[in-house]
């Protein structure tokens, strides 16, 4: 038997799958952490214990919260392309929309704009959200750009997690971009 969480959404886009995430993704995972690609998203060095806590977290904010980030794939093939999804752990001091994008051949494609514009539905949609911000280290020019293309705006006025010096970036009500 695969172990798989119960009652989480499958979201579909025209392109793409969004599902929760499962035992098959921690290579993709792992991988992703001990690159370059992450280094605006760890806070230390790579270690393989650490990403697989850190891996530990995603699978259990789910049962925590009741919702989580997304693994998303193209349709058709479920190997995992990123992460993205609505993220609120404790000690957060909002509810956040997250992403990474996992590989250099998922890069430049535009998955992460439609998964993230699927994932910011879903949590002001289905969730009830009010309120969204990404946190994103000033540096992540790509990462800017894209809270840019789905509507989110720089708020200096708001907190970011933990003693990081993020930016954060607010993201209107989908029914704002009709």
């Amino acid at each position: 038997m695969t172990p798989i969480l119960a009652n989480t959404p499958v979201i579909e886009t025209g392109r793409l799958v969004l599902r929760a995430p499962d035992r098959h993704d921690w290579p993709h995972f792992n991988a992703f952490l001990a690159s370059p690609r992450a280094d605006f998203i760890r806070s230390s060095d790579y270690a393989e214990p650490l990403a697989w806590r850190a891996f530990g977290h995603v699978i259990g904010h789910w049962v925590m919260r009741g919702f989580g980030s997304f693994i998303f794939t193209r349709k058709g093939d479920d190997t995992a392309l990123g992460m993205v999804g609505p993220w609120f752990p404790a000690g957060w001091p909002e509810r956040e929309l997250g992403w990474t994008v996992w590989s250099d051949a998922a890069e430049g494609k535009g998955y992460a704009f439609e998964a993230a514009a699927a994932a910011r539905d879903h949590a002001f949609g289905a969730l009830g959200w009010e309120t969204a911000v990404s946190y994103i280290d000033p540096d992540n020019i790509r990462s800017v750009a894209l809270a840019e293309r789905l509507g989110a705006r720089h708020d200096p006025e708001a907190r970011g997690p933990g003693e990081n010096s993020c930016l954060v970036y607010r993201h209107p009500r989908p029914e704002a971009h009709t």
